[in-house]
Parts: C-alpha cells; sequence; structure tokens
C-alpha cells in the first residue's frame, strides 16, 4: 500500500513539476525572459501558491453545509440564504460534522498540497543563481 502512495506521489509530483517548467518557460519566452530565470520564478510561484493552499485546505473547519433539499433527479440542490450573522439560528442553512472520512481526505489533501509546494520551492532554490546553495 505505501509502494502505491509512493508511485501516485511520484506520478503527481512529476506532471506538476512538467506542467510548471512547460508553462514557466512559455511566459518566459513571451516576456523575454531567460530560461533559467523563468523556470526559477514559476517554480517559486507554483510551490508558493501551493504552500498557501495547502494551509487553507488543512484550516477547513470541522462544519460542512448540508444540503437537504433535493432538486430535479435526485440531485442535491444548494438554496443560497444570506448569511447576516455567523450565529446558529440566524442563517437559514443548515450545518452539519464533518464525518471521519471528510476529514482525513482534509488532511491528507493538505499534505499533498504542502509536500508539493516544499519540492517545487527546493526546486527553485536550486535553479536560483542570484544565491549559491554552498
Amino acid at each position: 500500500m505505501l509502494v502505491a502512495a509512493l508511485r501516485r506521489l511520484a506520478y503527481i509530483s512529476v506532471v506538476t513539476i512538467g506542467v510548471t517548467i512547460a508553462v514557466s518557460l512559455l511566459i518566459g519566452l513571451l516576456i523575454g525572459s531567460g530560461a533559467e530565470r523563468a523556470l526559477t520564478l514559476g517554480f517559486y510561484f507554483v510551490g508558493s501558491f501551493l504552500l498557501i493552499s495547502g494551509f487553507f485546505v488543512g484550516n477547513r473547519g470541522p462544519v460542512r453545509v448540508e444540503h437537504e433539499d433535493q432538486g430535479e433527479e435526485g440531485v442535491a440542490a444548494a438554496t443560497p440564504a444570506p448569511m447576516i450573522f455567523p450565529v446558529p439560528g440566524f442563517s437559514g442553512r443548515k450545518l452539519r460534522w464533518a464525518s471521519l472520512p471528510e476529514q482525513h481526505e482534509t488532511i491528507n489533501n493538505s499534505a499533498i498540497f504542502i509536500v508539493l509546494g516544499l519540492l517545487l520551492v527546493f526546486m527553485g532554490v536550486a535553479f536560483d543563481s542570484n544565491h549559491s546553495l554552498l
């Protein structure tokens, strides 16, 4: 099971790095920047974005919006209700506690975002010619 998880993480990492390289080089070419500088900034930008995303995903609270209204074909439809006060009873929407699998999914997604973000930031540091690692 651990080998399969590491294989999936490696696949996600390779795809993320590949897309970051391709988009960074394309943007660098369009603005006339050097390849090294474009890669460095691309890794920094995407890595920072993933780190911030992981932080916010991991800090999602244990309360979820409950969808009780069933629309056509049995699909849950959320009826938007304005929330004037963040106090129970003053809002038109119903809340529920997240199930244990939902909480685990939140933590796992946060961990993936943070690991990928750190990997890309470290790659940006490695490509950065302005600062030497040694």
